[in-house]
C-alpha cells in the first residue's frame, strides 16, 4: 500500500469518527433541551392551527395589521378557554360547598351502611375489610410522602411552560409572513411552487385535525349529556362539558371523563352508575374503532388504519402529548411523500403501458 492510499485511508476514518461524534454531541443536545423542544414544538402546533384564522381576519377587517388581527384572534381564544373555565369551576365550587355541608352527614350513612355508596360499600364487603385492615391502612397513610419543594417546582414549571408556549404561539403567527419570505430565497426558484404547497397542504391538515377532533368531542359530551339527564344525575351540563374537554385526547380521554361521570352517578344511585359506566364503555369502542378513524379520515384525509397506528404509535413513544400530536404528524408526513411521489413520476416521464394489446391484423 503506498503512502498516497495511507493519507486517503486515515483521511477516511478521522472524516467517520467525527461524523459520529457530531452525531453523538447532537443527539445530547437534543436529549438536553427536550424540555424547550416540545414547548417549541406544542406553540407551532397551535400557531399553525389559529394562522388560518388571523390572515382571514387580517383580509376582512380593512385597514388592519397583522399585530391587532394576532391580537383579536388570541384574545378571543382565551376569552373561549376562560368562558369554558368559568362554566366548569364556578359550578363545581358550588357543589364542592354542598358536598362539604352534607360531608359528616354522608361519612355516617356510609359507616352506617346506608345510601347509595354506602350501600354499595357494604354489599362488596369494603366495610369489614376497612375495619379489620385499620392498622395497616394507617401505617400505610403514614407512609406517603407529604407535599414538598418538588411538587412546587413541578407546578412552577406546568406554568413556564404553558407561558412560554403562549408567547412563543404568538410570535410565531405574528411573524408568519416574514419567516415564510425569509425562508423562500433559501430555495431554488423551481422548487418555491412545491414548498408552498407542501406548507399550505400541511396547514390544512392540522386544521382539519383540530376541526375533526373538536366534533368528536362535541359527540362524545352531547350524548353523555343526554344520558345524565335521563339517569337524573346532577350538574349534567358541567360534566358533559368535562367529558367533552377530556375526550379531546385521543384513545383516553373519553376513559377520564367516564370516571368523572361515574362517580357522580354513583352519587345517585347504584343502578345510575352502573348504566354510566355501560354506556362508555361502548362509546369508546364506537368512538375508537369508528368515529375516530371516519372523520379524521376526512378531515386530515388519512385511512382509517393509518389514524389508528398513528395514534398508538405516539401513545408509546411520548404519551398524551404523542398522542395529540400523531395524527398531524403523520398527515404531515403522508403530504411530503406525495408531493416527492408526484415529482420523482414527474420527472420520470411517461411510460408505456406494458399491457398494451397487439394490432389485430386483417385476413383476406
Amino acid at each position: 500500500m503506498t503512502g498516497g492510499d495511507d493519507r486517503t485511508t486515515v483521511r477516511r476514518v478521522l472524516i467517520t469518527i467525527g461524523l459520529v461524534l457530531a452525531t453523538l454531541l447532537g443527539l445530547l443536545l437534543v436529549y438536553a433541551t427536550r424540555r424547550v423542544l416540545v414547548w417549541g414544538l406544542v406553540a407551532a402546533f397551535f400557531a399553525v392551527a389559529l394562522n388560518p384564522a388571523v390572515d382571514w381576519t387580517e383580509r376582512r377587517l380593512t385597514r388592519c395589521r397583522r399585530s391587532v388581527a394576532t391580537l383579536l384572534v388570541f384574545l378571543l381564544a382565551f376569552g373561549l378557554l376562560g368562558g369554558l373555565t368559568t362554566a366548569i369551576v364556578l359550578p363545581l365550587v358550588r357543589q364542592t360547598a354542598q358536598l362539604a355541608d352534607q360531608l359528616p352527614q354522608l361519612i355516617d350513612e356510609v359507616q352506617a351502611g346506608r345510601g347509595p355508596i354506602g350501600g354499595l360499600l357494604h354489599r362488596l364487603h369494603v366495610l369489614d375489610y376497612l375495619r379489620s385492615h385499620r392498622g395497616q391502612l394507617g401505617a400505610y397513610v403514614d407512609r406517603v410522602p407529604q407535599p414538598s419543594i418538588t411538587l412546587l417546582m413541578d407546578v412552577a414549571s406546568t406554568v413556564v411552560g404553558t407561558i412560554t408556549v403562549v408567547v412563543l404561539a404568538y410570535l410565531m403567527v405574528l411573524q408568519a409572513p416574514r419567516i415564510a419570505a425569509g425562508a423562500v430565497p433559501l430555495v431554488p426558484d423551481r422548487h418555491v411552487p412545491r414548498v408552498r404547497r407542501i406548507g399550505r397542504d400541511c396547514a390544512r391538515t392540522i386544521t382539519g385535525y383540530i376541526s375533526g377532533n373538536l366534533l368528536i368531542s362535541l359527540i362524545c359530551g352531547g350524548l353523555t349529556f343526554l344520558v345524565l339527564v335521563v339517569l337524573g344525575v346532577p350538574y349534567a351540563g358541567v360534566i358533559a362539558l368535562i367529558v367533552a374537554i377530556t375526550d379531546l385526547i385521543p384513545l383516553v380521554g373519553a376513559t377520564l371523563g367516564a370516571v368523572v361521570a361515574t362517580g357522580a352517578a354513583l352519587i345517585q344511585s347504584t343502578t345510575a352508575a352502573i348504566v354510566t359506566v355501560l354506556f362508555f364503555v361502548v362509546y369508546q369502542q364506537v368512538e375508537n374503532h369508528v368515529l375516530q378513524p371516519v372523520i379524521l379520515s376526512r378531515t386530515v384525509r388519512l385511512s382509517p388504519l393509518t389514524v389508528l397506528f398513528s395514534i398508538l404509535i405516539g401513545v408509546e413513544l411520548a404519551g398524551i402529548l404523542g398522542a395529540l400530536l400523531a395524527i398531524p404528524a403523520a398527515g404531515v408526513v403522508q403530504v411530503v411523500a406525495r408531493e416527492v411521489r408526484d415529482q420523482s413520476g414527474q420527472e420520470r416521464g411517461p411510460t408505456p403501458a406494458d399491457d398494451a394489446a397487439p394490432p389485430v391484423r386483417e385476413t383476406p
